[in-house]
């Protein structure tokens, strides 16, 4: 207990230090998201009403402890303000309708990378310069060199706009209600593969090797000599003795992997156009919108923090 408490007192201060960071950061942003809001709206404010907008978005001339104190206590209070870009819109609203779709991309992407990947290298280690050992590793590896927004540009252009086999991009077709219908969960799938296929393109190749170099160790030690001269399945040996055991490490990252789900495909999504949370960052940074652009980021740290104290 006193482990866990001591480790739950490092995330708290952690995640304090990064509320801070997060408060500070667009205040020192030049530019005026209010003024730029103001403007665009059709007739004229008095200063007051100006004031007021200001006050409402945490932006006004009160001291900057003052603003600090409150932004903390909104926090807690799960007020994270009003959306500039969409105003009148809270900015949970705003994340709440984002966050599922990147789950949705981010999940699928990681889960079957993790499978895909730690299958190849169990198969690779186990086979040691095989046909499969001596092509895989080095072509994965040269594939993750690639940042994830260079193959989805790739991949877009290549099956979507010349091939056509895909959608150009959005999760679903425009104009489709959303249902928990066969058809619309079809849809949904068809838009999925292009944007959660190049994150597995480029991941992929990081669990293989870390399973495969696991793998080639694990292969051996005594209990796998025991097991075969005890004259056991070679299937039964490598997913049942040496497979299991090497798999503790790939487990564990793969649970500190699941707190960068939900920022892990933000330059994937812009490309996509994919309703998630970093295209919704994007449009947040181009109109000035610090309160979302505070929310999101609270989001994507508050995630990983969770994820890696949970593991």
């Amino acid at each position: 207990m006193t482990f866990v408490l001591r480790r739950l007192g490092y995330y708290l201060i952690a995640f304090w230090a990064s509320l801070t960071i997060n408060f500070l950061l667009p205040r020192l942003m030049p530019g005026d998201p209010v003024g730029r809001m103001l403007g665009q709206m059709q007739g004229s404010l008095t200063d007051d009403q100006v004031a007021q907008f200001r006050h409402l978005f945490g932006l006004d001339d009160r001291p900057i402890w003052q603003q600090y104190i409150q932004y903390i206590g909104d926090v807690f209070g799960g007020n994270l303000g009003l959306s500039i870009s969409q105003f009148p819109t809270p900015v949970v609203q705003v994340i709440g309708a984002q966050i599922g779709w990147t789950v949705i991309l981010g999940g699928t992407a990681l889960v079957i990378a993790f499978v895909v990947g730690n299958l190849l290298g169990i198969w690779a280690a186990w086979r040691r310069g095989g046909a499969l050992d001596k092509i895989f590793p080095p072509l994965l590896v040269f594939t993750g060199s690639f940042p994830y927004f260079f193959i989805a540009m790739i991949a877009l252009y290549l099956f979507a706009v010349n091939l056509k086999w895909f959608p150009i991009g959005q999760a679903f077709t425009l104009g489709t209600t959303p249902t928990f219908s066969g058809e619309f969960i079809g849809d949904v799938i068809w838009h999925l593969v292009l944007p959660a296929g190049t994150i597995v393109a480029v991941s992929v190749g990081g669990w293989m090797l870390g399973m495969r170099n696991t793998m080639i160790g694990t292969a051996a030690e005594d209990y796998i000599t025991m097991a075969r001269a005890k004259g056991l399945r070679e299937g039964r040996i490598m997913y049942r003795y040496a497979a299991r055991n090497a798999m503790l490490p790939s487990v564990t990252s793969f649970g500190m992997s699941i707190g960068f789900v939900v920022g892990g495909a933000l330059l994937t999504e812009v490309v996509f156009a994919y309703p998630g949370i970093g295209y919704q960052l994007l449009r947040a940074v181009q109109a000035l919108d610090y309160p979302l652009m505070q929310g999101i980021f609270l989001t994507l740290t508050a995630a990983v923090l969770v994820a890696n104290f949970l593991i």
